[in-house]
Formats: structure tokens, sequence, C-alpha cells
């Protein structure tokens, strides 16, 4: 289950309903899906093969496929960020400052974890933290940031409204440089 803290005080979020009241009134989706229906080699597994990850898409065909209706999403993938990642600093890095997307960013946690901060409709900071299960849909436009919690290990089903994906936009880059 998800752990939201508000900034500057860090005060917490924990009760579902209390949670997904403040996410939606902030703009953004929040939901919980069951991940017990993953065998255990799906979701402890760091090196999935293509038909892991198809296994796993399988797995929350029904899900996906509402999403991709509800949000006019094309296309589904899975990714898969932990220490034995390639260049996963630098990968992190890119998302570790503020950025926004011209899409919405579409996460459903299979495993690990990670925290989204986010500035929210409001102009209020906020933390993030999800986990198994919690899926978050940040709008496009929205300012935010990403980084791995402790376990530094996570690994998502992500939607897309553009099949080619998305890229970070920071509004400290020179014109023409996003």
């Amino acid at each position: 289950m998800a752990i939201l803290r508000l900034r500057p005080d860090n005060r917490p979020i924990q009760a579902p309903a209390e949670m997904a009241s403040f996410l939606e009134g902030e703009g953004l989706i929040y939901r919980n899906w069951d991940v017990s229906r993953l065998r255990g080699g799906l979701r402890d597994n760091y090196a999935l093969a293509e038909a892991e990850k198809a296994e796993i898409l399988a797995a929350f065909k029904a899900e996906v496929e509402s999403l991709k209706a509800e949000g006019g999403y094309v296309a589904a993938d899975i990714v898969v960020l932990s220490d034995t990642t390639p260049d996963l600093e630098i990968l992190l890095g890119k998302f570790s400052r503020e950025h926004h997307h011209s899409e919405d960013e579409v996460r459903f946690v299979v495993d690990g974890h990670g925290i989204f901060t986010i500035r929210g409709r409001s102009g209020r900071y906020f933390e993030l933290t999800v986990g198994p299960g919690d899926l978050i849909t940040v709008p496009a436009g929205t300012r935010h940031w990403f980084t791995l919690a402790e376990d530094r290990r996570i690994k998502c089903i992500r939607l897309f409204q553009d099949p080619s994906g998305w890229a970070a936009i920071y509004d400290d880059a020179p014109a023409g440089c996003q």
C-alpha cells in the first residue's frame, strides 16, 4: 500500500480512502491491484526474459485494457530498475530533477518501491511512495520527480498514449532542447 506524505511537514496520509481522495483532488489517479496472482518468479526476478514480461502483462490484461480504454493509452510494457540495471545512476539522474511530460505517466508497481515527489494542482508538494499493487497516473503537464526507495528496485507496467513513449521535459532547458 502506498504512503503519502505532505510537504513541508511530512504529515502522512495512510488511510486508503483519504489518500485516494487527496490524490484525486490533486488530479492524480490512484488504485491498488492484487499482485498475488503472479507466481513468485515473476515478482522477484529482475532479469526478466521477454516471455516473462509478456506473462506479467497477460496476468493484468483485463485491468490494462480497461485503463487503455479509459485513458486513450495504446501501448503497455514492463520496466525494470535495480542495482543490476546498466547505467542505473544515469537513468535515475534523468528523473531526479523536477520535470513533466506531454502525456500521462502511468505506472503499476509489480514489485519493489519508488518515490514520486509531485507538485499538485494546489501548488503543494507531496511525496508518494508506491509499492507492489499500487497504480499511479500522473497527468500530462504535472511537475514531479522520481527516485527509487531504499530497496533500490522497482518493476512496473507502463502505459503510453503514444507508442514511442514519452520524454521528460525540463523547464530549465534552453528552448529547442526538450
